[in-house]
């Protein structure tokens, strides 16, 4: 007989849950169904990639027709890197300026060619970044502000609301920003207007880059303010926030330094056409200022006639050149690119620095307005950016501020009580220890202040591996551990502190980490006892307090610790209050396990002290029992001997004559008084015997510790 196999598809919902399974035939439609049906109410919510990039997808649609959450990891990251592009175009802009430069040997004005080149190839690279992030922003959900009410607000994801609030808002900013007019006035305006209007290209090229470069410094604001309000702060440690700030000096800087380049040329062309226009002696045209008719034979000979360059050399002119003199004379304006890129930076820097104080200007208002400008913004700049940076340097030195000026109010409120300089000098050792080990974070507040499924997590990964090192913690399930790790506390002890002393509550169970304790007994004050040992990491104390909490009706009072703790060195310790471990151990059933039994025993001191001493006490009580039934034995053993002996004497009395000497009745009377000195003897040791346990010498009795209660419940028991 044959049974047709029947195959199945088996759809898991997640692990550890129930399958379903359908036959073959219906298994592609079905799963179909039921794959939309499950995925629906997530399509609706949003879809988390792979990559962990959160996007709103009703249909597989392609990523260009996706709609992106704003707090989206791949929003972020490509606000950051955007944001990077900004900086760099904002670099890359003010390099136009330095695309004329002076011939001094042909005294002539030039275009660097081979510049312009370049920068035009990075400076569009940069323009496409501005299109893509429109682009990306016609696909960028807003929080719609009616919703904001409570929490974070709905998301709008309606693709034409999202493009016609993007249209209305800041569409226009980013068209002017993204446009590449700078390429088109160098490779297409200039070269048409060269010639009668050629002394308006520079300041058109001039116009052109500010009227770009104003609007993409203004895109750093809102973009900065979107990182921010996705992680709290634009940069995630305080050195780069400071290079940060000092990046946005640094391209101010450059740009004054590029402005006051082409400034220099502009006024050095403006004494050649003032010249050129008051020389009657020659003809002058303003196409001979440009070294493209240096090889013409009309601009050599009125080179060669005209005193214009001459009257507008800046080293003995009558010309005012003012602020810009100093690139004429040192022939910045005729160097090769590094040379003036970065004297002209070095030049921006020192003035915003100073404000402008030590410039010397001349009557003409361009110059002078100038000038104003750059004392106004170098105040802004400087006391905005730099104390920023400020701020952020003085952010990696907070703690340790802190920390002085806490331990400067400890020095004085300890001279004002006038403790002892012992005392003193404890507090100080563990103010310093605290604070090599801590760094000034004060760790219960930092966690108290987070979600407890985090702070649960936070103290398992600290706290876990640790615990696990206690021999008594490792026999018990993870989600015990978990409850434990989750109260525990760090404790600190600095050398020669006491953690406890004998006869004190015990308010909490200290679990070693680093350093070493010494544990030591005195059994309550008792003459002649005292029992002593070492706890490394690893070894736990206060032990008393576990036997308070297995109670079942345990009392409010804590129990006395029966040993003195003292620090042998700097410990790093883990503490766990009394309420907490009366919490677990209600909690937990599986902490009254009998299997713990013998693992409390062998690793408590207290338990360990007691059972050396009961051993020494058993050992010496049998070597006492072992020494007097030797003593018996002897005694036994000379007493039958002696009357042995006397009953010889006494029958070789009885036959003797009757005229016996008196030294054989001596020796009777003698042997008579031996035997009853033999009686007493032996009823002396019998009341030393009894005596013995009351003599200083020997070992007292030590109490037994309390038992805890590791019974299980009836309905536990395996």
């Amino acid at each position: 007989m044959e049974f047709k196999s029947e195959k199945l598809v088996r759809f898991y919902r997640s692990e550890g849950n129930s399958m379903l399974s359908w036959e073959k035939n219906n298994a592609p439609h079905t799963a179909k169904l039921n794959a939309r049906d499950a995925s629906a109410p997530y399509l609706k919510q949003g879809i988390f990639t792979s990559a962990g990039k959160k996007r709103f997808d009703e249909d597989d649609r392609p990523w260009s027709k996706c709609i992106f959450d704003p707090g989206s990891e791949i929003i972020l990251l490509w606000n950051n890197i955007f944001l990077m592009s900004c900086l760099v175009a904002l670099l890359l802009d003010p390099l136009y300026f330095y695309l004329p430069s002076l011939r001094i040997s042909a005294s002539c004005m030039d275009t660097d060619l081979n510049l312009g080149i370049v920068v035009t190839i990075f400076r569009t690279i940069a323009d496409v970044f501005y299109f893509l992030h429109m682009l990306i922003k016609f696909r960028i959900a807003y929080v719609a502000p009616s919703s904001r009410v409570f929490g974070r607000g709905e998301l709008v994801m309606d693709p034409k609301k999202i493009a016609v609030r993007y249209l209305k808002s800041d569409f226009c900013i980013d068209l002017v920003a993204a446009l590449p007019l700078p390429q088109m006035v160098i490779w297409f305006v200039i070269p048409a207007v060269r010639g009668s209007n050629s002394d308006h290209a520079n300041n058109a090229l001039a116009m052109i880059v500010l009227f770009q470069y104003f609007p993409r410094l203004y895109l750093i604001f809102p973009l900065s303010a979107q990182i921010v309000k996705a992680t709290g702060v634009v940069t995630k440690t305080a050195w780069a926030g400071a290079a940060y700030n000092l990046l946005l000096y640094m391209i101010a800087s450059n740009l004054l330094g590029a402005s006051w380049y082409l400034l220099s040329i502009e006024r050095q062309t403006t004494c050649w056409k003032k010249e050129c226009r008051n020389d009657s002696s020659s003809i002058c045209e303003p196409k001979f200022l440009y070294c493209k008719t240096s090889g013409d034979s009309a601009r050599e000979a009125w080179k060669n006639g005209t005193n214009v360059f001459t009257n507008c050399n800046p080293n003995n002119s009558t010309f005012n050149y003012g602020i810009f003199g100093r690139a004429l004379t040192d022939n910045i304006v005729s160097s090769k690119f590094l040379e003036k890129y970065f004297y002209c930076l070095w030049w921006g820097l020192q003035q915003l620095s100073s404000y402008g104080q030590n410039l010397e200007t001349s009557t003409f208002i361009g110059e002078t307005a100038f000038c104003i400008l750059i004392s106004i913004v170098g105040l802004v700049l400087f006391a905005h950016l730099i104390g920023n940076m400020q701020t952020y340097l003085q952010s990696l030195t907070v703690r340790i501020e802190e920390w002085r000026v806490k331990r400067k109010d400890t020095e004085e409120w300890m001279r004002h009580r006038q403790l002892p300089p012992a005392l003193q000098n404890r507090v100080r050792r563990f103010i310093q220890y605290k604070w090599i080990v801590t760094q000034g974070v004060e760790e219960e507040s930092l966690l108290s202040g987070l979600p407890t499924d985090l702070r649960r997590d936070i103290q398992r990964q600290l706290c876990l591996d640790l615990v696990r090192r206690v021999p008594f913690f490792s026999q018990m399930d993870d989600q015990l551990l978990d409850a434990i790790c989750e109260r525990l506390v760090s404790s600190l002890s600095t050398e020669g502190t006491y953690i406890v002393r004998e006869g004190d509550p015990v308010t909490e169970m200290l679990f070693i980490i680093r350093g070493q304790l010494e544990s030591s007994t005195t059994n309550g004050g008792r003459t002649g006892f005292f029992n002593s040992t070492a706890l490394n990491p690893g070894d736990f104390c206060g032990e008393e307090l576990l036997s308070w909490a297995l109670l079942p009706k345990s009392t409010g009072n804590l129990p006395s610790s029966t040993r003195t703790v003292r620090a042998l060195s700097e410990v790093e310790a883990f503490a766990l209050r009394a309420e907490d471990l009366k919490f677990v151990a209600n909690q937990f059933r599986r902490l009254h396990s009998r299997k713990l039994q013998h693992t409390f025993r062998f690793y408590s001191h207290q338990w360990r002290a007691w059972a050396a001493c009961f051993i020494q006490a058993a050992w010496r009580s049998y070597k006492k029992r072992k020494l007097a039934r030797e003593l018996i034995m002897q005694e036994s053993y000379v007493l039958a001997e002696q009357e042995e002996e006397d009953e010889e004497m006494q029958m070789h009395t009885e036959t003797a004559p009757e005229d016996m000497p008196d030294a054989t009745q001596n020796d009777s009377l003698r042997m008579i008084a031996s035997r009853f000195a033999a009686n007493a003897r032996k009823g002396a040791q019998k009341i030393k015997s009894a005596a013995a346990p009351s003599l200083p010498g020997q070992l007292p009795k030590l109490q037994k510790p309390d038992e805890p209660d590791f019974s299980r419940e009836p309905e536990e028991e395996d």
